[in-house]
């Protein structure tokens, strides 16, 4: 019954006489079902675990954390294979892991971020690291890039617009030397400091 819940039965004996038995179990922290929560509200469609612990323990531990969906018994090759099919459905992947066994597949995703209480080898591999084991930064740091790129491109439209509006005032003859020195310097510090905002941005 243990087993079949995802623990791991131990008998304890003595002298060869049987004295009871023990069940490990993995405990699943309280933040994590909050954290996977969180990256779907983030935006993020589909969350996966890839485990090299067997079935019932993963499928336990996933249903605790609220992860949609499981691949267990996986060999370091395994993993990486099973990336390279979510990026040939999903387009693009975020993998994160902590041990060794990880390393290629934080290589093979398209961004791979190791726990900051990993493996020296998962964190050179991987693109980002987290500082700690707090998944909910996970979310975290997805609606910040999120934040960052919609900055990027409204900086990018904002400077644009401003070009196009004082070359259409040259077009028709109010052009000047100070017109477009304030058409260039104005844009490049209207884009700054739009662009600081995100330095005091708390994911609003």
């Amino acid at each position: 019954q243990a087993a079949g819940r995802g623990h791991t039965p131990m008998l304890v004996g003595e002298d060869g006489a049987y004295r009871g038995y023990a069940v490990l179990a993995d405990r699943v922290r309280p933040s994590s079902r909050a954290a996977i929560a969180a990256l779907h509200e983030a935006g993020i469609r589909h969350t996966v675990m890839l485990t090299g612990d067997n079935a019932a323990t993963a499928r336990t531990i996933a249903d605790a954390a609220g992860i949609d969906a499981v691949h267990a018994e996986l060999m370091p090759a395994q993993k990486v294979e099973i990336v390279r099919q979510l990026l040939a459905e999903y387009g693009a992947v975020g993998m994160v892991g902590d041990g060794v066994n990880d390393a290629p597949a934080l290589a093979t995703a398209t961004v791979g971020i190791a726990m900051g209480a990993g493996t020296a080898q998962a964190l050179e591999t991987a693109d980002a690291a987290l500082l700690g084991n707090d998944l909910g930064k996970l979310a975290y740091a997805v609606r910040l890039a999120q934040h960052a790129l919609r900055t990027v491109r409204f900086n990018i439209a904002l400077s644009i617009g401003i070009k196009i509006f004082f070359l259409a005032l040259v077009l028709l003859g109010y052009g000047s030397l100070w017109l477009a020195v304030l058409a260039d310097v104005g844009a490049a510090l209207i884009v700054t400091l739009n662009g600081m905002r995100l330095l005091r941005w708390r994911g609003a």
